[in-house]
């Protein structure tokens, strides 16, 4: 694989792309990648649309698992490398040129399409696919029932000087003479897995090794996502 060369065009560095992209494995549903944040494209009549740039791998398969050693065929693939791992995991990682920090696995249809160390890039995802993205949300902290469930709050007159982002009322006193567990109030908001469905590829670039999505991702900047199609 060669590197990118760069060209000093009218004053500007451009960066000439001949990185050799290895063909893309037909059965692959997904790749883990990095969020790289929101930005905003125009289509050929000049409408907008917000897209998140994700960088999509490169993944490396660092196992491949069958279904009479493992009881199910998936290929595990690792992302980002890793500068320190424990000698169990660099055991694991001695075929893998490399270690990763991350490690997910995909259930695939045809395992010959695998080997350990193979190098799956971007364009496992064609513009227009329909994809779900899988990541952790951003932390609030402890938030209060207004910001955390969009509680109305009391009134803001009639003598109601302290109750305007109230909770209000929890249960009766007679019967449950208790809280039900699952009760909407304060507490801890964020950080939590979250899937979003029905989200589109709007481009792919497999030589940069990034993919924009049409609307939001879940998670910060630099966050962990797990990219799937859907059928």
């Amino acid at each position: 694989m060669t590197t990118q060369e760069q060209e000093i065009v009218d004053g500007e560095t451009a960066i000439a792309d001949d990185i050799a992209v290895p063909e893309a494995p037909q059965s692959m549903p997904g790749l883990l990648g990095r969020k790289i944040g929101m930005t905003t494209i125009y289509d050929e009549e000049g409408h907008s649309s917000a897209v998140t740039m994700v960088e999509v791998g490169p993944c490396i398969v660092t196992q491949v698992k069958t279904e009479q050693r493992d009881g199910y065929q998936a290929v595990q693939v690792g992302f980002m490398r890793a500068k320190k791992v424990n000698m169990p995991m660099r055991g694991h990682f001695e075929r893998a040129n490399g270690s990763y920090r991350h490690l997910q696995e995909f259930k695939v249809s045809d395992l010959g399409e695998y080997e350990v160390g193979q190098e799956i890039r971007a364009n496992v995802f064609s513009e227009g696919d329909a994809i779900k993205v899988t990541g952790t949300s951003k932390g609030k902290g402890f938030q209060g029932g207004v910001k955390r469930h969009g509680f109305a709050g009391g009134p803001k007159t009639h003598g109601q000087s302290d109750r305007h982002r109230a909770p209000g009322s929890v249960g009766a006193g007679t019967f449950p003479g208790r809280v039900w567990p699952g009760t909407r109030m304060a507490g801890h908001m964020g950080d939590r897995r979250v899937t979003t469905r029905g989200l589109e590829v709007a481009g792919v670039d497999a030589g940069q090794n990034y993919i924009l999505v049409k609307g939001a991702v879940p998670g910060a900047r630099n966050s962990l996502v797990r990219i799937e199609k859907q059928g």
